[in-house]
């Protein structure tokens, strides 16, 4: 196993990351912007209701892309177990 493979199995690890954790992030984000906006209008200081539809989108999220999600997380793990022979050579 050289330097190169460990860098590139630290960045396959990133992106692999970035990609499964994308969907939830985006969703809850935008979820979060549109209750801020909706409490800057309305002058509701209320904790709970940033709260409350974050965690509903979040959920609502998994439910939907849960499934790929693990999907290619256990490709991920499935690739990188299959190749640990190669590393030890």
């Amino acid at each position: 196993m050289n330097a190169e493979m460990v860098l590139t199995m630290g960045r396959d690890a990133l992106v692999m990351l970035l990609m499964v954790s994308m969907p939830v992030l985006l969703v809850v984000l935008a979820v979060g912007l549109v209750v801020s906006i909706f409490q800057a209008i309305t002058q509701i200081n209320e904790q709970t209701l940033a709260f409350v539809p974050k965690l509903v989108a979040a959920v609502a999220v998994f439910a939907i892309a849960g499934p790929w999600m693990l999907g290619t997380l256990v490709d991920y793990i499935r690739r990188t177990i299959e190749s640990i022979p190669q590393m030890v050579l």
